[in-house]
């Protein structure tokens, strides 16, 4: 099963092969290639540490990162925009019911301080209305 934390619903689409190590860029190279091309895909959504963060240098504990505080600001904001829960869902339509909803000023709003929204694809991918 892959857990994901809510904001990491967008970080999956706007992934593009970067990330702050090479063990963290091969997980999540495994992890979005799961997700994007393995129809069905169900995911558990949690509202602490998740399967991306398993290999983050950022991870101090479970629950905890260097960014807290940051972390926590992005996590809240999808799930006030979108109105998600902790619960197992298909990844692929999660993704649909979001990009739907999606405009560039939510996505700007929810990624504010995020050091990857500006070198990311997240704006094309998400928001390619």
């Amino acid at each position: 099963m892959i857990y994901l934390r809510p904001h990491h619903l967008l970080c999956t689409q706007g992934y593009s092969g970067k990330g702050y190590s090479e063990g963290f860029v091969s997980h999540m190279d495994e992890v979005v290639d799961a997700l994007r091309n393995q129809p069905g895909t169900k995911i558990t959504l949690t509202f602490s540490t998740d399967t991306l963060c398993s290999c983050c240098p950022h991870k101090e504990g479970e629950d905890l990162c260097d960014t807290q505080e940051k972390v926590k600001r992005f996590d809240q904001k999808v799930v006030d925009y979108f109105g998600l829960e902790e619960k197992e869902y298909s990844y692929q339509e999660l993704i649909r019911e979001i990009d739907a909803k999606m405009t560039e000023e939510m996505l700007a709003d929810i990624c504010e301080g995020c050091s990857w929204f500006p070198v990311s694809a997240c704006r094309k991918n998400i928001c390619k209305k």
